[in-house]
């Protein structure tokens, strides 16, 4: 209560403050935009309520507490202004200077709203939001550069990281998890530039998905069986296809009392079963020394005793470890990696071996990949915004010296609508999967109805 009261008593002098650096020219000059006065306005209500808080006691408040303080301080300074304001104006003025104490400003709008999975600030006065697969410019602003680069260090200080000229770019997460990266000049030319790729405070289940029309009942059951017989599942797909999203999802098949250990770039994984252990990689510090990368959490991870490994992505030298690690004893492993194709995906992963500087064959490289991963999930973005499950494929082996693989399901595109909806089903290719053989070991069958060809 003493600070309530303090910053009741401190409300008239705030208020003469504010009033002398008030909007008294705006009126006179017609011509000025009524968004900058407006965010002019903001700033100087924000300047008014930090100078006249006593920021040593904010710790002895509980969170809503503050936060009602601090509305009730600002329309208090907002009592004093000339410039006429609507009640709705007044309570978003409110709003704003609470968002820019306690959240992260103008941005906070945007990720209160659960329909939005995109959030692409290319300028403080160019806002894009993506909204069920489509992009759309939002009229958010920023008052300046630095302002938007104040948000951006809230950001990156939040995680233990750092963003300025000699380390220009930034991975980082927001506290429900949702992935951030943040560019500024003198890479960026035009300014600071923020990308947030949305996670929901409760990641999307496997029935979720299927309302979507993202896979099938058959094909969610499917993979629930090859996730419990402890098949390596690869998932592949472009930029926003769904690859976290489904491997998310497909986590919560693996039994809770088994020890689960995730290695991630920029922690998003939302696991929830109890013995998990979440590691992240560390980059290098100002004197370019301590970097910690996913190839080195790999390694670490198998002095762990996992019973199964989760690797956000794959992107680098890490490849070699983790099909070694699925060939020595680590079954059960899930990860995602970059790729337009199954066969992409597997091309891709040789690729990342070479990276290490291993000299190995074509042929012995093939071998590690076809005895490591079982079950390649191809997903993507259709042109109307939808994702989906577009292949499921099994690799079956080697001939000579390819990778022999056989597709079990697959989406058939039949069109699109006139509203611009891509049309097509989900349907077995017909082909039984060679891992059947193994499920019934875990004592599951699959039904036959599930590959007899449509």
């Amino acid at each position: 209560m003493a600070l309530r009261e303090r910053l009741v008593r401190e409300t008239a002098a705030a208020g003469s403050t504010f009033m002398r650096g008030g909007a008294a020219g705006a009126g006179d000059e017609p011509a000025v935009n009524k968004q900058q006065v407006f965010q002019e306005m903001k700033q100087r209500l924000h300047r008014a309520v930090i100078n006249r808080m006593d920021l040593t006691k904010l710790g002895l408040l509980e969170p809503d507490q503050l936060r009602s303080e601090v509305a009730r301080l600002a329309e208090d300074l907002l009592a004093t202004e000339n410039t006429p304001l609507s009640t709705t104006e007044r309570e978003r003025l409110v709003e704003d200077v609470r968002h820019e104490l306690f959240g992260l400003g103008p941005l906070e709008p945007l990720l209160s709203d659960p329909t939005i999975s995109d959030i692409l600030v290319n300028s403080p006065h160019n806002i894009y939001i993506e909204r069920r697969g489509k992009l759309e410019r939002t009229n958010v602003e920023f008052k300046d550069n630095e302002h938007l680069m104040r948000v951006i260090e809230r950001i990156v200080s939040s995680v233990g990281r750092r963003i300025d000229e000699s380390s220009p770019m930034v991975d980082a997460r927001l506290k429900d998890g949702s992935r951030v990266n943040a560019i500024i000049p003198p890479l960026a030319l035009d300014g600071p530039v923020i990308s947030i790729r949305r996670f929901g405070a409760e990641p999307l289940r496997i029935n979720s998905l299927i309302e979507k029309n993202a896979l099938t009942k058959e094909m969610a059951e499917m993979f629930e069986m090859c996730v419990h017989a402890r098949l390596n599942i690869l998932i592949s797909g472009g930029t926003g296809a769904g690859k976290t999203t489904l491997l998310n999802a497909l986590s919560a098949y693996i039994p809770e009392n088994q020890r689960i250990v995730t290695i991630e770039d920029s922690a998003e994984l939302q696991l929830q079963q109890p013995h998990t252990v979440r590691l992240e990689t560390r980059p290098p510090n100002i004197e370019g020394k301590g970097e910690v990368s996913q190839r080195d959490l790999v390694k670490n991870a198998l002095r762990m005793r996992p019973d199964r490994i989760v690797i956000g992505e794959v992107r680098g030298g890490e490849a070699i470890d983790m099909l070694q690690a699925m060939n020595t004893g680590h079954d059960g492993s899930l990860t995602t990696i970059h790729a337009n194709t199954p066969r992409d995906a597997l091309a891709r992963i040789e690729t990342m071996i070479q990276m290490t500087g291993m000299r190995l064959s074509d042929r012995a490289m093939r071998q590690q990949i076809a005895s490591a991963i079982n079950l390649v999930i191809q997903a993507a973005r259709l042109s109307d915004g939808t994702r989906r499950i577009t292949s499921i494929s099994e690799i079956t082996g080697m001939e000579g010296e390819i990778i022999t693989m056989q597709e079990i399901f697959q989406f058939e595109r039949k069109g699109m609508d006139k509203e611009g909806r891509v049309l097509g089903h989900f349907r077995p290719t017909g082909v039984r999967p060679r891992f059947a053989e193994r499920l019934k070991q875990y004592g599951m069958q699959l039904p036959r109805v599930f590959f007899e060809e449509a």
